[in-house]
């Protein structure tokens, strides 16, 4: 019998927030390269040299014709380019949209929008974010390697950046504090509100309610996954369990990294931190367009990209 082909990494890329902090505006749409380029198009240059062939952008109805003509369409030319929609009524069997609640429910749910057209070892990241061509390679490693596995316990791979180079100059931030065995290996994530380096020169941050000094050189998750494909029937799984269990239905979010925290408590996973030392930027706030722009322009006369990015 001839052994079954094993299916290729793809790329999901999470573009549906709202970007409410941003001060108005799309700002996975914001030009930041010197030829005009998206901080997503640089994703997508790292992915594609690390071995990525096709890319899965999440995105909201109300954007596409938008996404379409000043992303997708160009991208069709270097990847294979699929679209989702993130979608508030988008909800397990026996649940319905509460009412006034009018946003999408986060990135657990985000990604569960993929699952009728995704069956290959994924990795998931954010549109807004720029990760570095580290990150790309060791998830892509990662995902090649990737055995099949069974719903009861699960293999995943997280690019782990240092905190104190994912921090914004213009106000606070979340987090994933990651903590790690000796191995390496994640044993919680403490998603961290109200993160920022104070006067002092010391970095702290809001965790269950309460302020506390964080490790500037610590791991943290900026939503950078590698997943099997049998993650996501336990991704929808606990998409209903979140909803069951919902008390302020207007504000809450199934999230990724709470998702996989909980996973881990139950030891129904195991996650790689593969670190990085890339420097993590992106645009949580409109003033932090600039410094990305500089960041940017300066690594093309540094010889680490081209521009145009694609020979445009």
């Amino acid at each position: 019998m001839r052994q079954q082909e094993k299916k290729k990494p793809v790329l999901v890329v999470m573009a549906a927030g709202i970007g409410s902090r941003y001060g108005g505006g799309i700002k996975q749409l914001a030009s930041v390269g010197p030829s005009g380029e998206l901080v997503i198009d640089y994703s997508v240059y790292d992915a594609r040299e690390a071995g990525f062939e096709t890319v899965i952008f999440i995105i909201r109805r109300d954007i596409e014709r938008d996404f379409r003509e000043k992303i997708g369409d160009r991208l069709e030319k270097s990847m294979e380019v699929r679209y989702v929609f993130q979608d508030p009524d988008d909800l397990p069997v026996g649940f319905t949209r509460p009412a006034g609640r009018t946003k999408p429910w986060g990135t657990g749910q985000a990604v569960l929008a993929c699952r009728h057209i995704l069956d290959a070892p994924f990795a998931v990241i954010n549109a807004d974010d720029y990760y570095g061509k580290e990150a790309f390679q060791k998830i892509y490693q990662f995902l090649e390697s990737m055995p099949p596995q069974q719903e009861e316990h699960f293999t995943f791979g997280m690019a782990g950046f240092i905190l104190g180079n994912t921090l914004s100059d213009y106000g606070t931030v979340t987090r994933g504090i990651c903590l790690t065995d000796a191995e390496g290996k994640l044993t919680g994530i403490e998603e961290t509100k109200e993160i920022r380096r104070e006067e002092d020169g010391a970095v702290r941050g809001t965790y269950q309610g309460r302020k506390k000094e964080l490790n500037d050189r610590g791991p943290v998750s900026m939503n950078f996954w590698g997943f099997p494909p049998e993650f996501l029937p336990r991704l929808e799984r606990g998409f209903a369990e979140f909803l069951g269990q919902l008390q302020d239905a207007d504000k809450e979010e199934y999230l990724l990294p709470i998702l996989v925290d909980q996973m881990l408590a139950r030891g129904e996973a195991e996650v790689h931190v593969l670190p990085t030392e890339d420097s993590w930027f992106g645009m949580t706030y409109q003033e932090d367009r600039e410094l990305v722009a500089n960041r940017l322009a300066e690594m093309v006369r540094e010889g680490a990209y081209p521009t145009p990015l694609f020979g445009e």
